[in-house]
Parts: C-alpha cells; sequence; structure tokens
C-alpha cells in the first residue's frame, strides 16, 4: 500500500513567519526560568538511550516538540501523542508561531514544521524538574540565543570502529545511506568544536555518560581536563570520518 506523503496547505505562510521569528517576550522569559539540557551528537552515538536513563532518574522531565505531520502506522500500531510529538494542525501551529508560543520552529523537507511549544516548558516548570531535549546542532544554537544558560552536552561514541559497529547493526541501512548520515556528522563535530559552550562527554559506556551528565546538570563544574579529551576525542573522530569519506567508492 502507498504511503501518503505528508504536505503542507499553508507553507508559504510558514515560511513567512518563520522567516524573522522570535518568540514572544513573556515566552523568552518563561523559557529562562528552568534548568535545560540539550543533547547533540552524531548518529548512533546513544541519545536515545541516554535520555531514558535519565528520564528513569525522576529529575528530568523529555520536551516533545509540535508536529503538523500525522502520526505514522507503526506495523499497526498508530503512534502515541505525545511521545514522538505533539500532532497538531497546520492551522494551531501557524496561530501559535504568529503569537510567539514557540521557542523555534522550522519547515521539515516542505512537508511538515515541528518545533518545540513553551507549554512544554510550562510544564517543566510546574513538574519541577529539569528539561531535556534531543537537538540538532543548529537548533541549539538558536535555543542558547534565548538562553546562554543552557547546559549544552555533545555526546561521542569511544571510537570510530565502535560507532560504525553501531550504525551498521540498527540494520537496513545501505552504504549510501551510511555515507550521508557520516557527511551529516562531520559538519555536526566540526561546529561543535568551533563553539566554546559544548560540554564533550564520550559514550564509552551509557551508564557512566548519564551520570556525567546527571553531575554536570546538577550543578559540577566541568573538568577542564576531561573537557580537553573529549575535544581530542571529537577531532580524532572527524578525521577519522574525513579519510572514510574520502575513500574511493
Amino acid at each position: 500500500m502507498e504511503v501518503a506523503v505528508p504536505h503542507l496547505d499553508y507553507l508559504d505562510e510558514f515560511k513567512s513567519v518563520l522567516k524573522d521569528y522570535r518568540p514572544s517576550e513573556a515566552s523568552q522569559k518563561l523559557f529562562k526560568s528552568v534548568p535545560i539540557v540539550l543533547l547533540v551528537g552524531p548518529t548512533a552515538a546513544g541519545r536515545n538511550t541516554l535520555i531514558n536513563i535519565l528520564q528513569d532518574t525522576g529529575r528530568y522531565r523529555m520536551i516533545v516538540s509540535d508536529s503538523t505531520r500525522p502520526p505514522r502506522n507503526m506495523g499497526g500500531v498508530i503512534e502515541e501523542n505525545g511521545k514522538v510529538y505533539w500532532f497538531k494542525t497546520e492551522e494551531a501551529v501557524l496561530e501559535g508561531l504568529r503569537q510567539g508560543q514557540y521557542i523555534e520552529a522550522a519547515v521539515i523537507h516542505n512537508q511538515q514544521v515541528s518545533g518545540a511549544n513553551i507549554s512544554e516548558i510550562q510544564a517543566t516548570l510546574d513538574s519541577h524538574k529539569i528539561a531535556l531535549k534531543e537537538i540538532e546542532i543548529q537548533g541549539a544554537a538558536t535555543y542558547r540565543g534565548y538562553n546562554s544558560n543552557i547546559l549544552c552536552i555533545f555526546l561521542l561514541p569511544p571510537s570510530f570502529d565502535i560507532w560504525m559497529e553501531r550504525i551498521k547493526s540498527r540494520g537496513g541501512m545501505g552504504d549510501a545511506e551510511i555515507y550521508r548520515r557520516l557527511q551529516s556528522s562531520e559538519k555536526e563535530i566540526m561546529e561543535g568544536l568551533q563553539a566554546d559552550y559544548y560540554q564533550f562527554v564520550v559514550n564509552t559506556e551509557i551508564h557512566l555518560a548519564a551520570k556525567v551528565v546527571d553531575e554536570l546538570a546538577n550543578g559540577r563544574p566541568a573538568y577542564p581536563e576531561k573537557q580537553a579529551q573529549g575535544r581530542q576525542r571529537a577531532g580524532l573522530l572527524l578525521k577519522e570520518i574525513r579519510q572514510y569519506l574520502a575513500k574511493p567508492r
């Protein structure tokens, strides 16, 4: 059966409102009142597992973005609202953007709009927990523009070989897709190294990585030598990615 491709009836309106978008003053004020941890990292670095471990402590609340795309049928089970996304109509998201109720939002492949609503920040404040969000590096920069106290974690695999094993173990990913993901990872790591606000955490063992993130989120100062080691690991990984991408295909 052919799967329907999402589309946007209000594509031009979304592009217009997002061109110079900023949250409202009230949204920005609320956004600064909640401790937030952003998790950035290349594909298969372990962000989702890390998020699950941190949420299990009871001290964190995952920020779930809104999306205009409809829920997907995953093997006969329809995606649950509030798990991957809060599924909303185009009209509702567009109105929220016009009122400045989103921290950030983006048009994705001209097919859907997704973004974090300030209502998720309010819910986290009410829960007295730390906000937690997996995010792309461009989105992290946007968040930092509104709140420079955000903790930005860049999660890294322990080595290129182990990382490749993790990527390939996911299955259903051909050489072309792996190549494309490594290209994206190269860009992400390069941008992460250029920024001065990332705490680099190496995922040698996921529970140890979660412990490091939890300590940083709860006020433990970052050890300069650990960050130097993390940046060194990122630089080595970047070099190995480029060597892989340069191989004849």
